[in-house]
């Protein structure tokens, strides 16, 4: 009942700029290739270096000649680097590479620890930088919170969560806590419990599994769309509903997933006739005073990676979506299953 590492309720977004910009304020910046690195491509090593580029963009730089190891240049991203290879890389300044800056941004921490901590992210706040949004992110916040954690890549973000999704999110503190949030992200042994209000009223038994795959909608590449596997790209999603109450309008339903496609319960809930509240993307529209999606990251399971210790944590959904289940007569009680 996991995630996939940064796949989930998010949509992956190209780095825009190019290698012709910023000439002006270019760094030279050396590369050396420790054990750990030996044998991975050349564009993989490079994201690990220099984690305030994104692999994309780090890739236009091999194509534009601007890598040498070992005396020669290097045009290939699949260039297969040694252990002790040095050299040295042509950066210019993106927005992205430079959207990496600490921001006094508060954070309600629930859970922390050496290791790692969890955090209740607000609905409105962005987990990453990106197109659009290149400050006063999530990111933003862990860097001016502890500047340690820029040693660590994506200051030890594993996973994330929509701009409008609410809710529990877990980062790392260090690059080993990392790795294995990681793999126990990859081994579905990170269980993530959400609370979603929904148009329409919930029709037949009260839990459903859902198990439509998912990938890029064709038709529009912001969204993504339920797919044909024999005939299309995409992944196998599913994801478990249980009613929790209904309503005139609407549904209250607790959502389990048992993977973690990006837009995957916002899909899933449009494809079975029950859009979001607020969730324009898929469907739905503004409802019961709340214009977001009305999608709430309730409950966060997993063992501690370096202690070993059982942790479970609880959020109740916000203030927004409380008063949204008030406005429909939904009992303002939830259920994290």
């Amino acid at each position: 009942m996991s995630t996939d590492p940064l796949d989930e309720d998010a949509t992956e977004t190209a780095d825009t700029d190019t290698v012709g910009e910023g000439l002006d304020a270019a760094e030279v910046r050396p590369i050396a290739i420790g054990a750990a690195l030996h044998g991975q491509r050349l564009d993989r090593a490079l994201v690990e270096l220099i984690p305030e580029f994104s692999r994309s963009y780090l890739q236009q730089l091999i194509e534009a000649g601007a890598v040498q190891l070992q005396g020669a240049t290097l045009t290939k991203a699949s260039h297969k680097v040694r252990a002790g290879d040095a050299g040295q890389i042509l950066l210019r300044p993106t927005q992205q590479s430079q959207a990496f800056k600490p921001e006094n941004i508060p954070l309600d921490v629930v859970f922390e620890d050496t290791h790692l901590l969890v955090v209740n992210k607000p609905a409105g706040l962005v987990v990453h930088p990106a197109p659009g949004n290149w400050s006063g992110t999530l990111l933003n916040a862990l860097l001016g919170r502890d500047p340690t954690v820029s040693t660590v890549p994506r200051a030890g973000i594993v996973h994330r969560l929509d701009k409008d999704t609410s809710g529990l999110t877990v980062v790392a503190k260090t690059r080993a806590t990392m790795d294995a949030l990681v793999a126990l992200i990859a081994a579905r042994n990170v269980s993530r419990q959400y609370l979603a209000l929904a148009h329409k009223p919930w029709q037949g038994a009260a839990a459903r599994r859902v198990e439509f795959a998912i990938g890029r909608d064709p038709r529009n590449r912001l969204r993504m769309a339920t797919v044909d596997l024999g005939s299309q790209a995409g992944k196998p999603a599913r994801t478990d509903f249980t009613l929790l109450q209904n309503a005139e309008k609407g549904c209250w339903v607790h959502c389990a997933l048992h993977t973690g496609r990006t837009h995957q319960i916002r899909v899933h809930m449009a494809a079975i006739g029950h859009p979001l509240v607020g969730d324009a993307l898929y469907g739905g529209a503004p409802a019961a005073g709340l214009a977001r999606q009305a999608l709430h990251a309730t409950r966060l399971s997993f063992v501690h990676p370096m202690t070993g210790e059982a942790l479970s944590f609880n959020a109740p959904p916000p203030a927004d979506i409380l008063a949204a289940l008030e406005a429909w007569g939904v009992r303002s009680s939830y259920n994290a299953g």
